[in-house]
């Protein structure tokens, strides 16, 4: 099933204010229901976009991969959202990580946000990055419906 929308969109026009660092998106539909997506997506689709984890889906909740990224969750709507903090152990700043899922007529659009990046290499480098992730759960998903 390849009845993919729009491919991966990102803001035009990046912010770069000093408060709110620069920030990246990208999203993609599927052919499938919501509730199947979300359950992939913290379940056995969770390393594909977060990494090897535990993750306890409670505000407040701190988790560590096993490729150095650690953070909290920051918020947690069941069905929805879960934001948290991103910070890969070499990097010296925090940065905000925001996975949606949404109901269209097509399926359900997965969006990925990455916000409060350092500046225009940074978001360079995480846009390719978030494209392939996006990619690969796709074809995960895409690879279950069959």
């Amino acid at each position: 099933m390849n009845a993919h929308a729009a491919g991966p969109a990102h803001t035009p026009k990046p912010k770069s204010a000093k408060d709110a660092g620069w920030d990246v998106g990208v999203r993609e539909t599927v052919p499938v229901a919501l509730p199947g997506v979300w359950k992939f997506l913290l379940g056995p689709g969770l390393p594909l976009w977060l990494g090897e984890t535990d993750l306890a889906l409670t505000k407040g909740a701190k988790y560590q991969t096993h490729d150095g990224v650690g953070g909290e969750v920051k918020a947690y709507t069941e069905n929805s959202t879960i934001k948290l903090t991103w910070k890969p152990d070499d990097w010296p700043h925090v940065t905000q990580l925001r996975v949606t899922v949404k109901e269209t007529v097509l399926g359900t659009t997965i969006a990925i946000n990455h916000d409060l990046l350092a500046d225009r290499e940074e978001r360079r480098m995480m846009l390719g990055h978030w494209k392939n992730v996006i990619a690969d759960v796709v074809h995960a998903i895409d690879q279950r419906a069959k």
